[in-house]
């Protein structure tokens, strides 16, 4: 019996334990699934003979360390932070580690341990980072063996909501975590055109959004992705002249977005005290000398530039700032607030959908001609629980950690899925969940 152990039971965990669980029987798994809450986890496991749930604080020291000692195989899916911790003892205790997170500073100060001890941290196994990786390294390794060079490659992605689904001003709904999305694109971005590299800050990210056409779905806006250039070696394309990973969303999004930089609701530098604080009095803190008791829409309107009957506006009244309603939080920074806000406004509700879409575009030349190829995905969820997010972020850690089992992969060190023994097995079975890229030429 092999016991595989999985930190965090949220949102994105969903599919990833329906799939550990369907393959426990013959693959002679057991499962322990560990998050602070037990009725989350037996919401995710049921009844199912293979499971245990453990509730624990991923702090305790004690109880986490106990499951990682008994365990075979440690897959994480806790907040980004939290990794190095469950890191260090997998290190410690001789496990291999699978995450969907990307490698951060924290775990790179391990990395010649890793490798010295023989094992596996495989990183960025879930969809981006992972599976954005696995099918752009397939074309790329593709492209290069029938003797193509490769001049531009461009990379979106996008959890989205199904066409169905979209009935708010913002063409928006949660399907993960909350804090990701607002906090998404804080730290600005940074990419290569045409030979130069471009910086772009936080507060110009959503302003002037360029679109992209997605076949089936019409225009989609995007915006770079955190730092691009970091991936050029990972995929061997360090002398290509334009290079870009990229965000999608439906236009309307960034535009309701940018507003929310402009009016200052998406930081995280010192806390305010919210109780008995308006949801109005706090969207407009920044906003000076503005004459308060002219209409809500026109102080907001005038400040943002728009007409009071703008898109914009009916965004932000549709997330309640325009309101009177009391916030009564106690201490919070300004990303807090909004994320409580957000939340409660543009949760998923039981029969909403959502859909992932992805889509690389890459130039190259072969033969003196030159190529353009689009290369796209486009998966949808089955309702509020069973989400395409959950489906992609899941399920390649799913199957890798039966790779691994299985001793069909025998790597070691801390890696990303950018080799052809990981990603030709992985996108194989991912067909079979209708997660399937469809490509065109020209």
């Amino acid at each position: 019996m092999k016991n595989i152990l999985l930190f965090g039971a949220g949102k994105s965990a969903t599919s990833l334990i329906d799939y550990l669980l369907a393959n426990a029987p013959r693959q002679k798994w057991h499962i322990t699934v560990a998050d602070h809450d037990l009725m989350l986890i037996k919401s995710k496991t049921g009844k199912s003979y293979y499971a245990t749930p453990a509730a624990i604080d991923i702090k305790d020291q004690a109880a986490r360390q106990q499951l990682i000692q008994e365990t075979d195989l440690v897959i994480s899916l806790l907040p980004p932070h939290l990794h190095i911790t469950v890191a260090k003892d997998c290190l410690q205790f001789h496990k291999n580690l699978l995450t969907a997170s990307y490698i951060d500073p924290e775990v790179r100060k391990l990395e010649k341990d890793i490798e010295k001890a023989g094992l596996l941290f495989m990183y960025e196994m879930g969809l981006d980072p992972g599976i954005d990786h696995m099918s752009a390294m397939k074309l790329i390794h593709s492209i290069e063996k029938k003797g193509g060079q490769i001049f531009s490659f461009k990379s979106y992605c996008g959890g989205l909501i199904s066409p169905e689904s979209l009935d708010n001003p913002w063409q928006y709904k949660i399907s993960w975590n909350a804090r990701n999305i607002v906090m998404a694109g804080a730290s600005g971005a940074i990419y290569r055109e045409k030979g130069k590299t471009r910086e772009v800050a936080y507060e110009q990210l959503f302003d002037h959004n360029k679109t992209i056409q997605v076949p089936g779905l019409g225009k989609l806006a995007y915006y770079p992705n955190r730092d691009s250039l970091g991936y050029m070696e990972s995929y061997r394309l360090e002398n290509i002249a334009t290079f870009m990973r990229a965000t999608l969303r439906f236009p309307d999004f960034c535009e309701g977005w940018n507003a929310l930089i402009k009016l200052g609701l998406t930081g995280e530098n010192g806390k305010i005290q919210t109780d008995n604080l308006t949801c109005f009095d706090w969207a407009t803190r920044h906003i000076e000398g503005a004459d308060k008791q002219t209409g809500h829409e026109e102080v907001m309107a005038k400040f943002l530039s728009v007409s009071s009957k703008s898109k914009v506006i009916r965004q932000l009244k549709y997330l309640g700032l325009l309101n009177g309603d009391l916030i009564n939080l106690g201490e919070k920074t300004d990303a807090e607030v909004l994320q409580h806000l957000v939340e409660d406004k543009l949760k998923m509700e039981a029969s909403d959908k959502d859909m992932i879409v992805m889509m690389h575009e890459i130039e190259f030349e072969r033969r003196n001609m030159a190529t353009r190829m689009h290369s796209y995905m486009i998966t949808q969820g089955e309702d509020n629980v069973r989400t395409a997010m959950a489906k992609t972020v899941g399920l390649p850690l799913g199957i890798l950690a039966k790779l691994l089992l299985q001793e069909k992969i025998t790597l070691t060190g801390l890696r990303i899925p950018v080799m052809p023994e990981v990603y030709n097995p992985v996108l194989k079975e991912l067909e079979e969940f209708d997660i399937r890229f469809e490509e065109s030429f020209e």
